[in-house]
């Protein structure tokens, strides 16, 4: 099946963006994406600072917008995060609707993106964000497909876990940085890729060097052999990549490392 990556240039006015996000969903849905993903945090800038004021509930506004051209274009549609307010807290939160309008899944960023880096950068979501507490996946077709967002990468036993479940595809909405996304980036998805014997996708926003966090960009599609098929530039395009389920299943014969794990010495579990 082709799945599709939206590397958005997301600016200040949300109704510009989520008119331009589904325009370019309709423009992916006509070169035969079965799968549409698009970047963290799509409808509005990224930071502490604009997270209260773009946030919407859900259902709301941006989530509507994702149903309607879903349905239009009878596709599975992963829409990127949007900043979201429940219950006077905000998360950050991706959700996937079906072929048929429907949600199918709603996924709380789990772990929050707190660093310093001294003289790089320094970024404190928990500041403003409170931390999802589950695990996302979603049937489809195709396969099951699990859900981080962007830091949730760097977290090897959740991807762990949804290839324990039965996924074959994740899919990472994110938006590293200059200094994270150049070091980082493309070696842990190739890490969880080979790790798990799936397929990892991530879809970043494109790179905008005035705003006030500048995103890497590059979004990317990795194999379950580690090797990169589909990878972005910094600017805002659409990447294409036909996803082989049979070339995972020949990956997963020749080195089962699923069926070798000694469970009988160590094991990681999903408590929740």
């Amino acid at each position: 099946f082709r799945l599709a990556l939206i590397q958005l240039h997301v600016s200040a006015v949300k109704s510009d963006n989520l008119q331009r996000a589904c325009g370019l969903v309709r423009e992916a849905s006509a070169k035969g994406a079965k799968v549409v993903a698009l970047p963290e945090c799509f409808n509005s800038p990224y930071g502490t600072q604009y997270f209260k004021e773009y946030a919407e509930k859900i259902p709301g506004e941006s989530t509507q917008k994702l149903s309607e051209v879903a349905k239009e274009c009878s596709i599975y549609l992963i829409g990127g995060s949007i900043p979201e307010e429940d219950g006077g807290k905000l998360y950050n939160t991706c959700t996937v609707f079906g072929p048929d309008g429907a949600m199918l899944a709603k996924h709380r960023k789990v772990h929050l993106f707190d660093i310093n880096v001294p003289g790089k950068i320094q970024f404190k979501e928990s500041e403003t964000l409170s931390p999802g507490n589950s695990f996302s996946m979603f049937d489809t077709p195709y396969c099951k497909v699990g859900l981080g967002i962007c830091y949730d990468m760097r977290f090897a036993e959740m991807a762990q876990i949804y290839g324990q479940k039965g996924c074959q595809l994740l899919i990472y909405p994110g938006a590293f940085n200059l200094t994270t996304g150049p070091a980082h980036w493309e070696l842990l998805q190739r890490g969880r890729a080979v790790d798990n014997q799936v397929y990892v996708a991530t879809v970043s926003p494109a790179r905008d060097e005035k705003a006030s966090y500048v995103a890497w960009g590059h979004s990317t599609v990795v194999n379950p052999w580690g090797e990169v098929i589909a990878k972005a530039g910094a600017e805002e395009t659409v990447v294409y990549t036909d996803i082989d389920l049979k070339k995972l299943a020949e990956i997963r014969q020749q080195i089962p490392i699923l069926s070798q794990k000694r469970c009988d010495l160590y094991g990681v579990e999903m408590k929740k």
